[in-house]
């Protein structure tokens, strides 16, 4: 049963189909809604379907039963269960992912995937924002619909602002990359622009995709700051350690992370890669 689904899903025609060509807001509403539902009977079995089309590992999960298929999607971890790089002088992974592209950031140009450029400017919606990354480094990290689904701190550091971009929510598998173009621009994202203590600069863009309800974070009301009334830039002064819990999507997603010029990428990060939080993601490079 398991491998006909996996050869369904594999079949590229047939998932961007089932994950584009469908009502994308309509079914991504839906699946926030019918997630939340606390129902033993509902819960034990809508988690059972998700698990035959989704790699999921729950062993390492705080709780062993779930009231409500959000709960097990938003689930929290035992402690100690994604031990963080404590070196000062790397940057960790801020989550649980799979390697996308990833590079040095020429001029305002990044890529989703090989050969399908877009504008770093348009994924922050504003070209000033864009001018510290010019010559860094940009690292797509997606996490998948089994995957632990909170992301992190990637340092000490303080988020400055939040710029919420509304938008669509496509799906942001490797599929659809490769099928719509600057597909990061056009969905639905939140830019968390951050400090390091020394004042270096460093942004999580987190992008929502179908079926993510919304994007939370820990330390800003998303319930009421986002979504609701369109885009918007929000001035925040919030210190977190790193491996402090910063939020986490209600399904799976994408994060784009960018760091300025003196960066390089730490051994085994290459496309395909999985990664846990925490592990060492960008490295300060050697005088």
């Amino acid at each position: 049963m398991r491998s006909a689904i996996a050869r369904l899903v594999a079949n590229e025609d047939l998932n961007f189909l089932l994950t584009n060509r469908l009502p994308r807001r309509l079914a991504t509403d839906f699946i926030g809604w019918f997630s939340k539902i606390e129902n033993p009977i509902v819960a034990r079995s809508s988690i059972a379907l998700w698990k035959l089309f989704s790699d999921v590992d729950l062993s390492d999960a705080a709780d062993t039963e779930f009231p409500s298929m959000h709960a097990c999607f938003t689930r929290t971890l035992k402690p100690g269960a994604r031990p963080v790089a404590e070196d000062a002088g790397v940057v960790a992974s801020p989550c649980d992912a799979i390697v996308g592209a990833h590079g040095r950031i020429e001029g305002d140009t990044v890529h989703q995937i090989k050969d399908a450029p877009y504008a770093l400017s348009d994924l922050l919606g504003d070209r000033v924002a864009a001018e510290p990354y010019q010559g860094g480094t940009y690292i797509t990290l997606r996490l998948t619909a089994g995957m632990y689904h909170h992301f992190h701190a990637p340092h000490d550091l303080t988020v400055d602002q939040v710029t919420y971009i509304s938008g669509d929510c496509w799906n942001v598998n490797p599929i659809a990359l490769k099928r719509v173009e600057r597909l990061f621009c056009k969905n639905e994202r939140a830019a968390i622009r951050c400090r390091l203590q020394d004042g270096t600069p460093v942004t999580l863009v987190a992008v929502a995709a179908v079926l993510v309800a919304s994007i939370r974070l820990t330390f800003l009301d998303t319930a009421k700051a986002l979504r609701i009334g369109g885009p918007r830039t929000i001035r925040l002064d919030a210190s977190m350690r790193k491996g402090e819990d910063m939020g986490w999507f209600e399904h799976g997603s994408t994060i784009v992370m960018l760091v300025p010029p003196g960066f390089a990428f730490a051994d085994g990060i290459e496309t395909g890669h999985r990664l846990r939080a925490g592990q060492p993601l960008v490295v300060r490079a050697s005088r």
